[in-house]
């Protein structure tokens, strides 16, 4: 039996959801409001270096059931929400840098991306398949001067085709206590940043700095908050 990829499995995930809420999906994105997660990344001296941004529902949904689309449309809603106009940048991060994870559309050119590769830090999704048309859309993506981050890191193989691609590696401090040298060896191998995220309590913090991580980010240091950006919608979006 013929083995189907992602790209198909997304595919037909997309044709079976029903027009009509696949419509509603796309007014609620479009004319809700316009909310952002945003959750700071701090470097060893406790500063702020760069800030996450993520969407945020006020309903409330579970993105690991959403289909690739959703992802999309979701994706597409926090980079308006930043990027759209003079200002809203600064108004959400200040003077640095943002991380958004862009799903697949965005890596291999289907999708536009923000000129701003001095702002936006792309994070890669945590299922990507490294396929060639991905490798080669990140690529192009870090010739435009794009950073792009790896996150989860975990030694996968799929990951390890990407670490040559990326500029910082985030790996689950909830689990360095078991695997933690020999997975920071390998995120290591090609001098990406190394971030420690899910940091939720004192001695996963201390671990990571041990270990040489650069940056952190969790709850121990700060929560995710929302802020809403509506007032900031252009206008005919």
């Amino acid at each position: 039996m013929d083995r189907l990829d992602t790209g198909q499995i997304a595919a037909a995930v997309d044709a079976a959801i029903p027009p009509d809420l696949a419509r509603a999906w796309g007014e609620f994105v479009t004319s809700g409001p316009v909310l952002v997660a945003r959750q700071p990344i701090f470097d060893t001296s406790g500063r702020v270096a760069a800030y996450q941004l993520s969407f945020r529902s006020e309903v409330g949904s579970d993105p690991r059931g959403w289909s690739s689309d959703a992802h999309e449309r979701a994706t597409s809603h926090v980079l308006r929400a930043a990027f759209s106009r003079v200002g809203d940048l600064e108004s959400l991060a200040g003077d640095r840098q943002v991380v958004v994870r862009c799903p697949r559309g965005y890596l291999v050119g289907e999708l536009p991306v923000p000129a701003r590769p001095d702002r936006l830090i792309v994070e890669l999704p945590t299922d990507l398949v490294p396929d060639a048309q991905v490798c080669d859309g990140i690529i192009d993506l870090r010739a435009q001067g794009f950073s792009v981050c790896l996150p989860t890191f975990s030694n996968q193989p799929a990951q390890r085709r990407l670490l040559p691609l990326a500029d910082f590696v985030k790996i689950d401090v909830r689990d360095l206590d078991v695997e933690g040298v020999p997975v920071v060896r390998v995120a290591r191998t090609y001098d990406a940043t190394l971030v420690g995220e899910y940091v939720e309590q004192r001695d996963q913090l201390a671990l990571a700095r041990d270990l040489g991580f650069s940056l952190f980010q969790g709850s121990l240091l700060a929560r995710a908050t929302t802020v809403d950006r509506t007032g900031a919608r252009p206008d005919g979006l």
